[in-house]
């Protein structure tokens, strides 16, 4: 009898649904897992049934949440509901959130039976490690507890979570034979079975279970390949059941274990599948001494298939074969020499052979290679390579023809040779995608050819201001002498001097004259878009002192003069280190207006709160986190929760247009911004209808079309069911005698509201609404962010698989080509989010403009030209108090105008790097909340000094609640006043003669473009994703700020050094900004009222989406007509279907 050994704690670590924070749960998870704790991690985006499902069937002690999102009084108290209702009561559950979960709202978690949700307090008590050690002490008591090991039927006496299986049994006694508990399995081969002993639910007895077993190397794609099988087996055999037990080696110095495998399977949340994972405890193999009983344990429950998933194995190791009927080999081209193949075990005894990553170079060599060792180790010289059991697949590509094929040879091996015949199966649907790999091959080394070539033209500067200077003082010396040989002599050096300086670099020096002089005069003039503008060049303070806005230096020498005007300039000269444009637009300040929350009427008034009175409105719009993963409004606990919170709530068409109603969206001086990533193109459809739709307003109206107009809609539409505006006293606001009956906010017109619930499509001629388009969709401006790789690498609000979702960028960049979209940036390159995941700036800076450099690449490879995308290219950064942050905006315009003309030749548009601003959120604390208006405003004076383009200023209250009227109102008035009331902050060119600027300018260019080398030997940006590069980048650096806050090595002024008489704690919000009840029924009952009403036709709509993507069409341009009929919801699921979803990584 086995003697019982020391019962490991088991967690669940996750990020709560719709949450992409996921740094901090990371890092949360490898500590847990240095102190002896198994984690199967989850990631970001995960619902209440994700993770109790999870919980049940790793059969865990606790479950530990992240939650920033709000919706987390909602979403905890679901998650215990969830567990009681199915037998699992016992697990502990643990959360965080920052300031955002009130210390009222903990209480009122933990009366309900949550066992700890930990403050900011609670961190500067007890520590991080003190937080974790305290979940684990908190989870080994559910070890005492007398946890009922016997049947447990859930819910109403279904299984659990309505399961196919009793999950929770077979959970409980893969549990048991880990802790060494006897399940007499010494009889299993022979006639008693084991369920005549310990009877399972849902067993067939003596039905035999195939295993398939699946080994490989480390990092070759195991856990995508299992997940891709285990798709196809659910979707084509849908009387089928499956079982998944997958192992990761434990940490023999700690004990604990990342069980990693979880994370990747996307197809596992489905009733007929189980999956269990195992960690090897020490036994220095691949697989968990406990492998056969789980197996056991899984025959018994009668799974149709079952695959056991090893840890990453070496060449020798092939013990996997023990365990299994049939065998499948998963390894990567990247293998080293071909002399390799031969020490490799399974390559004698695998029964098929998967060559992974096969998008990778060299692949077609490898596959040649591997095939011709399998013939020479079972002898089969006259086999025909296309015969052998050899398949090269990309696993991580939806829907891959390689993991197709895959899957009907192993389905044919284990027929062949269990007896196990599932069938055949229908043809795999089609998918969307791409043709090719993202970034070709051969341009991989992209980033070290920007490197190269930037470091050639700053030789290239120096060796030319050298000349120059040479030239210089040669010309001073001519003036002193007078013999006639010296002057011949010198005359001779002089000429060959010239002679080796450039034409450009001596037009430059003989214009520099002239060009001090035009900046002497009063006024500048200067061409945008073929519109002359003409400025003030000074300004007068109260004492009369007349400042030049640009001020030139006065250097005499000409290397000097050289120097300065190849790596500075004047501003709105190559190479833009001191700006894009040669002067700020007058009327216009930077300044964003920000606002989110709730349903589209309530965000609308604080937009127009906000702008009253602004000469320019600028809007930046934060969206919920339901909306930023493409999903619609429900009741389901973990959705309900954060519908309208912490942004506003956008699913349809409709709501948009009530989003931006009142302000005119295709005026010259109104921009908006839209901070969404996966569904940014539903959304950006969404607003490019709206201003469509405005203009068709403004064309009914002005061509006294409104009686015909009416005529129309009211023999099209029922005029009741058409949706309305709700106005601040809860009642419909409603077109009457051409204005409005109703309550509109103050400065809003109705522009947008009169085609409320149809499009101009629907009333207008076709010819009259083409041109309308046509006019609007080049009038707007704006900015969508879009960026999917920073997602990726940090925020995590990755919906779509990662090719699928590039690919949706490069439709609507060639879409905004087609219809001449030019003031509106296809995709704002961010790295402010991952500088909120705990990058520092230069890392921010360089991870941001090499994201920036792969899409230039990727687009390159779809056949676009670079000055006809280039300019519809933005960038995001975050500003913190580093020193680094004052020269963010210089190194990115100069990094990216040097690549831009040398490397890419693009055009002085191209060479312009238009960049927004925001005010550093990790900087915000939730102690001294008031110092947070302190940090900003010093984060927005380096931000205006280094001419950023705009800026947003986060309020001092975000680190708490989301901002309210007052703070948002505080948060512009610091750029504001630093606009129009500071002094210095009128001229534009503060920053240039700055000793400190200059030598922070050359360290962090220099600092980039040495990572960018290290992104390169990884592969470029995508193979650096692939190896997690950015990820551990970006959390190591995270790591090490909070340590340093933790000590006191980094002092923060009311944080950790500077408190009050209390210890500065945790302000309280006086106001708390949350979306009310009304307002999360309103937008539910607004989308049914929207699928109701396009019923009829949404269907054949979304087919015909998912047609263009499978012909590889542009989605985007579909889209535009889909969102008309469709909610955000259904076209972000129907999409799935084509290009799949995106598989989480670590």
């Amino acid at each position: 009898m086995n003697q019982p050994i020391e019962t490991k704690v088991r967690l669940v670590t996750a990020a709560a649904l719709f949450d992409g924070h996921d740094a901090a749960i990371n890092i949360m998870r490898r500590i847990l897992q240095s102190k002896g704790a198994e984690i199967i991690h989850l990631g970001h985006n995960r619902s209440v049934a994700d993770i109790v499902e999870c919980a049940i069937e790793e059969d865990v002690q606790g479950i530990a949440i992240t939650s920033y999102q709000g919706g987390h009084v909602e979403f905890f108290k679901y998650m215990k509901d969830l567990l009681v209702e199915n037998g699992c009561g016992h697990i502990k559950i643990f959360g965080g959130g920052g300031g955002t979960i009130l210390p009222s709202e903990i209480e009122e978690l933990h009366n309900y039976g949550i066992t700890r949700i930990y403050s900011p307090d609670d961190g500067r008590r007890m520590g991080l490690e003190g937080m974790i050690q305290d979940v684990i002490d908190k989870s080994k008591a559910v070890l005492q507890e007398d946890i009922p090991k016997q049947k447990q039927n859930g819910n109403g006496g279904k299984y659990a979570l309505d399961e196919w299986k009793d999950i929770i049994s077979i959970a409980r006694k893969i549990t048991a034979a880990e802790n060494g508990e006897s399940l007499s399995f010494e009889n299993i081969k022979g006639s008693q079975s084991i369920s005549d002993q310990n009877p399972l639910p849902g067993g067939r007895g003596d039905v035999a279970s195939p295993v398939l077993g699946i080994t490989g190397t480390g990092g070759a794609g195991k856990s995508s390949v299992t997940d891709e099988i285990v798709r196809r087996f659910l979707n084509n055999y849908t009387d089928k059941t499956i079982a998944v037990i997958s192992v990761d080696p434990s940490k023999k110095k700690t004990g604990g274990a990342l069980l990693g495998d979880r994370i990747r399977m996307n197809s596992i949340s489905s009733p007929r599948a189980y999956m269990r994972s195992l960690a090897t405890r020490e036994s220095d193999k691949a697989l968990s001494q406990y492998v056969a009983e789980a197996l056991e344990i899984c025959k018994e429950a009668g799974f149709d298939l079952i695959i056991l998933e090893s840890a990453g194995v070496g060449q020798s190791d092939a013990s996997i074969l023990e365990h299994c009927d049939v065998s499948l080999y998963v390894m990567t081209p990247e293998y080293g020499a071909p002399s390799q193949l031969e020490k490799i075990n399974m390559l004698d005894y695998a029964d098929i052979i998967c060559l992974n990553k096969f998008d990778k170079a060299g692949a077609l060599d490898a596959l040649h290679d591997v095939r011709k060792q399998y013939k020479r180790n079972y002898g089969l010289w006259d086999a025909k390579d296309e015969e052998l059991p050899v398949v090269g697949t990309i696993a991580a590509q939806f829907n891959d023809a390689g993991v197709n094929n895959l899957f009907d040879k192993l389905i044919k091996v284990i027929a062949a040779k269990t007896g196990n015949d599932f069938g055949s199966h229908e043809a795999f649907a089609k998918s969307g995608g791409m043709d090719g790999s993202i970034i070709p091959p051969k341009r991989v080394r992209y980033l070290a050819e920007i490197s190269e070539t930037i470091a050639e033209y700053d030789l290239w500067v120096k060796e030319q201001s050298a000349l120059a200077t040479q030239l210089y003082q040669i010309e001073g010396v001519l003036k002193s002498v007078t013999t006639a040989n010296t002057i011949e002599e010198l005359a001779k050096i002089k000429n060959n001097i010239e002679e080796n300086l450039t034409p450009s670099n001596k037009k430059l020096l003989d214009n520099w004259s002239t060009v001090l002089e035009s900046y002497k005069q009063d006024f500048y003039e200067f061409k945008v878009r073929d519109k002359i503008i003409k400025q003030p060049l000074t300004f007068s303070s109260l004492s009369g002192t007349k400042i030049a806005k640009v001020i030139l230096p006065k250097y005499k020498d000409w290397g000097d003069i050289l120097t300065w005007q190849l790596q500075e300039n004047v501003p709105g000269e190559f190479p833009f280190t001191a700006g894009v444009f040669p002067l700020k637009r007058d009327g216009e300040d930077p300044t964003r207006m920000f606002a989110g929350e709730g349903g589209p009427e309530r965000t609308n008034r604080r937009f127009h709160y906000v702008s009253v009175g602004q000469p320019a409105k600028r809007l930046s719009t934060a969206f919920d986190s339901v909306t930023l993963y493409g999903e619609d409004p429900a009741h389901r606990p973990d959705i309900y929760g954060k519908v309208g919170n912490s942004g506003v709530s956008i699913a349809t068409v409709d709501d948009a247009k009530k989003l931006y109603s009142g302000f005119d969206l295709c005026d010259p001086k109104t921009s908006v911004s839209m901070t969404i990533n996966g569904p940014a193109p539903m959304l950006l459809a969404f607003f490019m209808n709206a201003a469509i739709d405005q203009m068709c307003e403004k064309y009914i109206i002005e061509n006294n079309l409104r009686e015909e107009v009416n005529k129309i809609i009211e023999a099209k539409f029922n005029i009741e069911n058409l949706p309305k505006y709700i106005g601040s006293n809860g009642q419909a606001v409603t077109p009457a005698l051409g204005n409005f009956a109703g309550i509109l906010p103050e400065g809003n017109d109705g522009l947008g509201l009169r085609l409320l619930g149809l499009s101009g499509s629907d009333v207008l001629p076709a010819d009259v609404y083409a041109s309308i388009k046509a006019k609007a969709l080049s009038s707007v401006r704006g900015t969508v962010q879009a960026d999917i790789l920073k997602e990726d690498q940090a925020q995590n609000t990755c919906i779509f698989s990662t090719e699928f979702a590039l690919k949706l960028m490069g439709d609507v960049q060639e879409y905004f080509i087609s219809n001449k979209i030019q003031n509106f940036y296809s995709v704002s390159i961010s790295g402010y989010h991952i500088a909120e995941a705990g990058a520092n700036p230069i890392t921010q800076l360089a991870f941001t403009l090499s994201n920036g450099f792969t899409f230039v690449e990727y687009y390159l490879s779809r056949g676009m030209k670079i000055d006809d995308f280039a300019p519809n290219l933005s960038f995001f950064f975050s500003n913190g108090m580093d020193p680094e942050y004052a020269v963010i905006g210089r190194v990115a315009r100069r990094i990216w105008a040097k690549a831009m003309k040398f490397k890419y030749k693009g055009n002085d548009r191209s060479q312009k790097l238009k960049y927004h601003i925001q005010t550093s959120g990790r900087s915000l604390h939730a102690q001294e909340i008031d110092f947070n208006d302190i940090r900003t405003t010093l984060q927005a004076l380096y931000a205006i000094y280094d001419n950023c383009n705009s800026l947003h200023t986060n309020a001092y209250d975000e680190a708490i609640t989301t901002p309210t009227e007052e703070s948002v109102r505080r948060a512009m008035a610091i750029q504001l006043i630093i606009n129009r009331e500071l002094g210095t902050a009128k001229n534009e060119n503060p920053n240039q003669g700055s000793f400190l600027v200059e030598e922070m300018t050359d360290l962090v260019e220099q600092a980039v473009l040495a990572e960018f080398e290290r992104i390169t030997e990884r592969g470029g940006v995508l193979g650096a994703m692939e190896r997690m590069y950015q990820r551990n980048k970006i959390q190591e650096e995270s790591l090490y700020y909070e340590t340093l806050k933790h000590t006191g090595e980094l002092p923060i002024v009311g944080v950790n050094t500077f408190l009050n008489k209390n210890g500065s704690p945790t302000v309280l919000p006086v106001e708390v900004i949350r979306s009310t009840t009304e307002e999360k029924e309103l937008q539910i009952t607004m989308l049914d009222a929207f699928k109701e009403r396009h019923i009829e036709k949404s269907a054949a709509i979304l087919l015909k989406l998912q047609e263009v993507a499978i012909a590889n069409g542009n989605l985007f341009e579909e889209l535009m007509e889909t969102v008309k009929h469709c909610s955000l919801g259904e076209i972000t699921n129907a999409l799935y279907s084509v290009g799949g979803q995106y598989r989480r990584n670590m």
